[in-house]
């Protein structure tokens, strides 16, 4: 569907099943309160391919500082919870009650994955998403500091670059996330490279962070 942009289905609903099904399709839900589940697969597709990702200067010089530090799946539902919160200027958020629910019900089940970002014992960013074989789905970001979700977004790429993933999906681009290196992708080449991403092995069960910078 071109108008708006993605638009495949709506209802449904959010079960583990429903929502690999999916996700191996490359559909996403991305809905507010008052709709019904709505499911998305907007053309172009924003990515980041991880081998070609590059650390930006100013990137680098934060993470040379090392005033932060990074874990994985240490607090999925602080992550999650951080990321619903309303941005500044808006009144709401896309993060519903039942969403939240499901994609925790997802990383008690191995599927839905966090990255934290620490300063002083304190949680100041991080991420979520989804993996599905070597893909990950990336869902949403926050900050409590400056670069805080930068970080976790770096040390997220160069873990999964690490473990052969072919592509991050990142759905719809923005200023930031381009400014972080992710691309445009047409829907046949994203298709392709999902297609093959989620046929290979898993990621490594649990999640380990072993990529530091330097």
């Amino acid at each position: 569907m071109d108008d708006p942009n993605g638009l495949l289905a709506v209802g449904g609903d959010l079960s583990p099943d429903w929502l690999l099904a999916a996700y191996r399709r490359g559909i996403f839900p991305w809905y507010s309160d008052e709709q019904p589940i709505l499911w998305w697969s907007p053309s172009p597709r924003c990515v980041v391919i991880p081998h070609d990702f590059k650390i930006g200067r100013s990137l680098r010089k934060v993470l040379r500082r090392g005033a932060f530090q990074v874990t994985f799946d240490q607090a999925f539902e602080e992550v999650i919870d951080a990321c619903r919160a309303p941005r500044s200027g808006e009144d709401g958020t896309w993060i519903t009650d039942e969403m939240c629910q499901a994609y925790v019900d997802m990383h008690h089940l191995g599927h839905a994955h966090s990255v934290e970002v620490w300063r002083e014992g304190k949680l100041v960013g991080g991420l979520y998403g989804l993996a599905i074989g070597k893909v990950f789905f990336g869902e949403s970001m926050f900050h409590r500091e400056t670069d805080a979700s930068k970080v976790a977004f770096v040390h997220l790429i160069r873990q999964l670059e690490l473990w052969g993933c072919p592509l991050v999906d990142c759905q719809v681009s923005n200023p930031h996330l381009t400014s972080l290196g992710a691309i445009e992708l047409c829907r046949r080449d994203f298709e392709q490279l999902l297609e093959s991403g989620i046929r290979q092995p898993a990621f490594p069960q649990p999640w380990k962070l072993c990529w530091t910078y330097g």
